[in-house]
């Protein structure tokens, strides 16, 4: 079993910046890759970024391209999302989860954690 705790989330103004972290624990070894998604109230989970574990291959939304940033530190089991510029649009819950691929795809994504809300005010 894998669990994701995510932190950093919080109100910030349009333009901001913020970094999310996601700290896995129990049986990381199974993890493959690891997902931001976010949900907004009233709309679908979506995807952000993902970037596998062990090689550092990524992933983006063409919303978030050019703004967000994924990373990990394997040392520290902990994926990371930093996002600058952000905009009111940007406000979401945002999840992590982890998947045995690199995929957008949240049907492929085993393992979530509770979430992190993240508000840009105008």
């Amino acid at each position: 079993q894998v669990q994701l705790v995510e932190s950093g989330g919080g109100l910030v103004q349009a333009g901001g910046s913020l970094r999310l972290s996601c700290a896995a624990s129990g049986r990381t070894r199974s993890m493959y890759a690891m997902g931001w998604f976010r949900q907004a109230p009233g709309k679908k989970r979506e995807f952000v970024a993902a970037i596998t574990w062990s090689g550092g291959n990524t992933n983006y939304a063409n919303s978030v391209k050019g703004r967000f940033t994924i990373s990990r530190d394997n040392a520290k089991n902990t994926v990371y999302l930093q996002m600058n510029s952000l905009k009111p649009e940007d406000t979401a819950v945002f999840y992590c989860a982890a998947a045995s691929v690199l995929s957008p795809l949240a049907d492929l994504y085993h393992t979530w954690g509770q979430g992190t809300q993240v508000t840009v005010s105008s």
